[in-house]
């Protein structure tokens, strides 16, 4: 609504629901929610992390220790929050693995930035001192990392096993990385320019409950988890002509709904003779293309089943998309949308071969570029957690391959970079100095929480470190199972440089993006879930709305 503005009372433009949160109010709010996602996330860092128990509201559990699975399931609904969820989400699509890192890192910035306002330190100038900071960190990192022939595979080994340690991969994570290299390695080919390119969409992961992870398996081809149609049907193939369909085997029935009035039994005869003359010619287009083994996406009829196992076709129907679409690059095959029109061309060759104890058909191609990693887990919530560490471990290795650079783990490249970041900072002129220090002090969270993780002493961890790197020793780390310092890439604890320089500028900009808001104004309640709770209040003290916004996290 609004009023005519009278003699000394000021206008009022916005509703009366509506919130408004103005200055220090306003970034004492944003920086506490983005803090407090930061902080639920800290102590699943490294491989001494703890685990989180997530239930959402339908009672379906999830156990984890990935900071984007965590992020993503816990009922977040405030603006800000969401804001630093985008990081993990970006760090996971973009590198794969450190996500955790990534939004500590953030929370970390903000904490350190909320000590510079209350210095009397402008916003603009903290944003363009972390801006600067970031860009220089990201020179730093390409100086320190180190260029690795990408065959070397005791190094991809080293930078696998490390991405693994601390998640349900742990246990066999020696026999885990051997797979996931040998995975990597067959999806991945040389463009023209002499560089690896991995197509990770070429690698397909299955899972399996009621074994043991070291009962895991790569498989050359691809994994069908369904029965033949019929109990006549062979069940095996060799060197056969392969059919994927995305067409159902069945009566086709009209557009349009129509009634029949039978008034004798001939005419219903009539009518079944009429079916089943439509499957039998469905039965022998697939037989004149010469096929021996169907795929089929849609249904296939029961008559259908009779005569394709009269043919001595092998059929399975109810496939997933996922599965044909795959299954067309490992045996050649085009996915057939209109069956009158398939040929022998559209045919793909492979082996086809049965596990009756786990039930599953496997197809392997002549050149497969598809392969599948069979993943084995005791329970579910086991076989859930070790596909989520195996797919961060794929993505690093994949990093690796098609990116050439490592640095040391175990918080070495942060207390390295912190460092270096220190005395760049001696160059900048201005209160963007101040800013850039308050960087580097943010990087050296990572060695903290590793500690603190372990059981440790974090600021006698995080001085022994200094003093190290401070006598040049740029890859000396925290051995969190001895406590050591050490030189953690002698030690085989390896990560790859995108996804450490990912990480660094994704949190910087998420800080700066916080940073830079000095007015929130909101239509309702300071929350993204309007049908929420009602404690959340108008935050006219500056936090009021923190209650109601985060309640469904903390």
């Amino acid at each position: 609504m609004s009023q005519r503005m009278q003699q000394g009372q000021p206008m009022i433009v916005m509703s009366e629901d509506s919130q408004r949160v103005k200055d220090k109010d306003a970034q004492d709010y944003n920086i506490s929610a983005a803090r407090a996602v930061a902080e639920s996330v800290r102590s699943t860092l490294g491989p001494k992390g703890m685990d989180k128990m997530l239930v959402d509201s339908m009672g379906s559990v999830t156990i984890t220790n990935d900071g984007v699975t965590i992020l993503q399931e816990m009922d977040i609904d405030n603006p800000t929050a969401e804001m630093i969820i985008e990081v993990a989400e970006t760090q996971e699509d973009e590198a794969g693995d450190g996500t955790t890192t990534a939004v500590a890192i953030a929370g970390e910035l903000l904490k350190n930035a909320e000590d510079l306002i209350e210095q009397d330190i402008h916003p603009t100038a903290i944003i363009k001192g972390f801006h600067m900071a970031s860009e220089q960190a990201r020179e730093e990192i390409d100086d320190i990392a180190q260029d690795v022939d990408t065959d070397d595979e005791e190094l991809l080994r080293s930078v696998a096993e490390t991405s693994m340690t601390g998640k349900g991969t742990e246990v066999n994570k020696e026999y885990l990385a051997e797979l996931i290299i040998d995975a990597v390695s067959q999806v991945t080919v040389e463009n023209e320019d002499g560089d690896n390119v991995v197509d990770l969409e070429f690698l397909n992961i299955e899972t399996q409950t009621g074994r043991s992870a070291g009962e895991s398996d790569l498989l050359e081809g691809g994994i069908i988890d369904k029965d033949p149609v019929h109990d006549n049907m062979p069940t095996e193939a060799t060197d056969a002509d392969i059919l994927l369909l995305n067409s159902p085997i069945e009566v086709e029935e009209t557009d349009i709904d129509t009634e029949v009035s039978v008034t004798d039994p001939d005419q219903l005869q009539q009518f079944l003779d009429r079916e089943e003359k439509q499957l039998k010619e469905k039965v022998e287009q697939i037989v004149d293309t010469g096929a021996d083994v169907v795929f089929c996406q849609k249904g296939i009829d029961d008559l259908a089943q009779h005569y394709l196992a009269k043919e001595g076709i092998l059929a399975v129907r109810r496939a997933k998309k996922s599965d044909l679409e795959f299954l067309s690059e490992v045996v050649g095959a085009s996915v057939v949308t209109d069956l009158a029109n398939a040929s022998a061309e559209d045919l793909g060759h492979g082996d086809v071969t049965r596990d009756d104890e786990d039930e599953l058909f496997y197809v392997e191609g002549e050149d497969a570029h598809g392969v599948t990693l069979l993943l084995a887990g005791s329970t579910d919530h086991v076989v859930d957690e070790l596909e989520r560490g195996v797919h961060d471990a794929l993505d690093v290795v994949a990093q690796t391959v098609s990116d050439g650079r490592v640095l040391a783990g175990g918080g070495a490249i942060e207390v390295e970079l912190a460092s270096r970041l220190r005395d760049y900072a001696d160059s900048v002129s201005g209160r963007e100095q101040l800013a850039v220090e308050a960087f580097a002090d943010s990087l050296e969270l990572v060695p903290r929480v590793l500690a603190e993780n372990a059981g440790l002493d974090s600021i006698d961890t995080l001085v022994d470190l200094r003093a190290a790197h401070d006598d040049g020793d740029v890859e000396a780390g925290l051995n969190v199972f001895t406590g050591d310092v050490e030189d953690t890439f002698e030690a085989g604890v390896v990560e790859p440089a995108h996804a450490k320089e990912q990480a660094v500028t994704s949190a910087a900009e998420a800080a700066n993006l916080v940073l830079k808001i000095d007015d929130i104004i909101s239509a309702g309640d300071l929350s993204t879930d309007k049908g929420g709770d009602e404690e959340g209040g108008a935050p006219g003290g500056g936090m009021g709305g923190m209650g109601g916004g985060m309640g469904g996290m903390m």
